[in-house]
């Protein structure tokens, strides 16, 4: 694994707009999306940020197996920013499909994969029943050869999982049972932050745990110090995930995170 993504890493989630194909396109051009994407990736490096998780939020109504067209032009947009930067550190999330976000990665020479809602149990979501793609996620990773690491949510906070299991119990069965290098985890309040990452570290020591929600600028110099590393969307958005970025939030993000790195 990458020894910057051991070392607190903090990442901006880029969010582009709906892409061509899914409903909530509006019309825009892959062009213009992708320059836009640029101009923002290069926003995120010059305000400090490790790195950048790209996400096809907008893509909506959310499935579970994403269209071709979907991992073609994701491809696109995550090749132009590894070139345009290739010293931030590059995730890929795909809504809801960890097999196209490993096939986008490999082609994109991305750093890793995260993978929300289903990489074990089944989650009730809008998109219906989200089901574990751990398995065909390794089978594929196995196919091809690939040492991408993989980022695993547990209970991602938008859906409601079936036959829940113990923080502790689930990240140990994803590590354990699942073979993920890395967690991404979210708690609804500072205190749910804290006392989820404790429960985990005490099954699984030695994995890296990153907050994947929740911080802010109030919080933040709390959380990185337990956490091992930490991704940011709503709050240096305004409160709504579908602004861009503010650079005077992200700024103020970066520099509570770089005082309180250990």
């Amino acid at each position: 694994m990458n020894k910057r993504l051991l070392n607190k890493p903090a990442f901006a989630m880029l969010q582009p707009p709906a892409l061509p194909g899914t409903y909530t396109w509006s019309g825009i051009d892959i062009n213009e999306i992708v320059d836009q994407c640029v101009r923002e990736a290069r926003m995120i490096m010059e305000n400090g940020f490790d790195g950048i998780i790209l996400q096809n939020m907008n893509d909506m109504p959310i499935k579970q197996h994403s269209n071709f067209e979907t991992v073609a032009f994701m491809t696109r947009i995550a090749c132009s920013i590894k070139q345009a930067f290739p010293d931030l550190l590059l995730g890929i999330l795909v809504n809801w499909d960890g097999v196209a976000a490993l096939t986008i990665a490999e082609a994109s020479g991305a750093d890793f994969i995260r993978v929300e809602h289903l990489y074990t149990g089944v989650n009730v979501t809008s998109a219906g029943l989200l089901e574990a793609q751990c398995v065909d996620i390794l089978s594929l990773k196995k196919k091809i050869g690939s040492k991408m690491p993989i980022m695993a949510d547990i209970y991602e906070v938008h859906g409601v999982p079936i036959g829940r299991k113990t923080w502790g119990d689930a990240a140990w069965e994803a590590v354990h049972e699942a073979f993920a290098d890395g967690l991404f985890v979210s708690g609804k309040t500072i205190e749910e932050s804290l006392e989820i990452i404790a429960a985990i570290k005490k099954r699984v020591p030695n994995t890296p745990v990153y907050l994947g929600g929740g911080a802010n600028g109030d919080n933040i110099g709390t959380l990185i110090q337990v956490y091992d590393g930490v991704s940011i969307a709503t709050w240096i958005k305004d409160g709504n995930m579908r602004n861009p970025i503010n650079p005077e939030k992200a700024n103020y993000f970066m520099e509570i995170v770089q005082k309180n790195r250990n």
